[in-house]
């Protein structure tokens, strides 16, 4: 809500800073390089401090900066602000794909869709609070009751704006409200969550990193990157390809964009149920194939509407689950934290920000070539190409693996050098053990001997009387059998038991 609301309410911004539309595009670059810098900074800051506080303090950020963007006349203080809020998303978008792994570990991917389709509710309520705020012209053929709703409407907008001062400003309001409100529950669960560092910890003891780590890491970058700018770019000039190429009117060109993110928003729904029977990287596949087969029709038969409309609601259906899928996909063969995390987040803005700059630049310099369309195939085609890769560096074997297979081939190679089989080893291994034991056996019953032939020495007494007469030192300390206790036998070992006390 936070990042969506800035579109509608963009032209009430420039003039509360008394300035043109076209001359405060900075904000955009400030936020950008605010969420670029948070997710870098989350991404350290994670792995040393308690998630719950941090993902509290940015939240908290948030609200600030929700609550000071509505008084700003000066649009320097406008960047700073949006720089606030773009900082805060940076490290709420690292720390919660982190926080999400952590809480529910191998089980994360239903729990990890549901919270990047909160991101698709989000925008979605934005631009109807917007559309609130801002108002607009009063129907003329409506009922008695519906007029005085309307007239009621009316007059708290008005009165919004003469204590506020601006129309658009309670939309921020009620958002930086709702955000407040949910860093006070982060703030509460800061006494009773475990410490970050002891959970980094506990995820390096539990799990193990892959052999080509770092690989990954650099590959799912350059993935995140192709995917999130297809993604921001096909959003973001598919109204004006609609109307330039397609020569669509502005109603249908808008229903056009709308289908692309109900889709996408749709799907992300779905998929929340769907990761709980599909792995992640059955997801991606799928969702690869169909961003493949949609942007090559949209690259060569976007000419027929039917091929644009089907089109575009499978391109956006198939980019909804890639992000979420793509972490919960990751997880499964090496250790994600803070920083690795961090490198995702980095590369969807890097691609949100380069992409759409590329595509917009090159659409300048080419009218007549529907860049936008090509630019979908390209992406996908690396997409496509990418994850083959990523998946056969995750398939090799880890260092502790190759360890226990390297001991498993020396016991063979001893083994076969010896004649024996593994389970005749075990046999010698415990006739040895008996032979053992039984020598130790005679060795006790000669020292008991011994010890019965001199007590006869010294008092006179029969053997067969001393014998029958338990010595203290026996019963106490060196007997190899005393009084309740019998020599048993397990697996080739000697074992002491206990005589039940009623059966002796």
């Amino acid at each position: 809500m936070s990042i969506a609301v800035l579109g509608p309410t963009f032209p009430n911004l420039a003039a509360n800073v008394r300035k043109n539309v076209s001359d405060i595009y900075y904000i955009f670059v400030g936020r950008s390089l605010g969420s670029l810098g948070g997710s870098v900074v989350g991404g350290v800051l994670f792995d040393c401090m308690n998630p719950h506080l941090l993902l509290a303090l940015s939240m908290f950020g948030t609200t600030v900066g929700l609550y000071g963007i509505p008084w700003c006349t000066k649009s320097l203080l406008l960047t700073a602000l949006m720089s606030v809020i773009g900082g805060a998303m940076g490290i709420l978008d690292t720390g919660g794909n982190v926080l999400a792994l952590n809480t529910w570990g191998a089980e994360a991917g239903p729990h990890m869709q549901a919270l990047h389709f909160s991101f698709a509710v989000g925008a979605f309520v934005a631009p109807v609070l917007a559309k609130m705020a801002l108002g607009g012209p009063e129907p003329k053929d409506l009922p008695v009751v519906e007029k005085t709703n309307q007239s009621v409407l009316a007059t708290v907008q008005k009165a919004l704006k003469q204590y506020f001062g601006a129309d658009f400003l309670w939309s921020y309001v009620v958002i930086g409200t709702y955000l407040l409100f949910v860093s006070i529950f982060f703030f509460i669960l800061c006494s009773k969550s475990i410490s970050a560092r002891e959970k980094a910890k506990a995820s390096l003891q539990e799990g193990v990193l892959a052999k080509y780590h770092s690989a990954l890491i650099a590959l799912l970058f350059l993935f995140f990157f192709c995917y999130v700018g297809a993604e921001v770019t096909y959003g973001s000039y598919l109204f004006t390809y609609a109307k330039a190429f397609a020569e669509m009117e502005e109603n249908e060109a808008a229903a056009l964009n709308s289908v692309f993110w109900g889709a996408f928003a749709a799907c992300r729904g779905v998929a929340i149920f769907c990761a709980a029977c599909l792995y992640p990287g059955t997801m991606i596949v799928l969702s690869l194939i169909g961003s493949a087969v949609s942007s090559f029709c949209l690259a060569f038969f976007a000419r027929y509407p039917m091929s644009l409309w089907v089109g575009t609601a499978v391109y956006g259906a198939s980019m909804a689950t890639v992000f979420p899928s793509g972490i919960s996909w990751i997880e499964q063969y090496t250790v994600v934290q803070g920083k690795s995390a961090s490198l995702f987040v980095i590369g969807a803005a890097l691609g949100e920000m380069c992409i759409p700059a590329l595509v917009g630049y090159l659409q300048g310099r080419f009218h007549r070539v529907p860049v936008v369309m090509y630019a979908a195939l390209v992406t996908s085609i690396v997409t496509v190409l990418l994850f083959p890769l990523m998946y056969k560096l995750a398939q090799y074997p880890r260092e502790s693996n190759l360890k226990e297979m390297r001991d498993i081939e020396h016991r063979k190679a001893l083994l076969s050098n010896s004649g024996l089989t593994e389970d005749e080893e075990d046999e010698e291994d415990v006739e040895e053990w008996n032979e053992a034991d039984f020598e130790v056996i005679e060795m006790n019953d000669r020292l008991g001997n011994s010890v019965i032939e001199t007590s006869c020495k010294v008092s006179g007494d029969s053997p067969d009387k001393v014998a029958l007469q338990p010595h203290p030192d026996d019963v106490s300390c060196n007997s190899p059998l005393v009084a309740g206790e019998s020599l048993g036998r397990k697996n080739g070992h000697v074992v002491w038991e206990k005589n039940d006390e009623s059966k002796s």
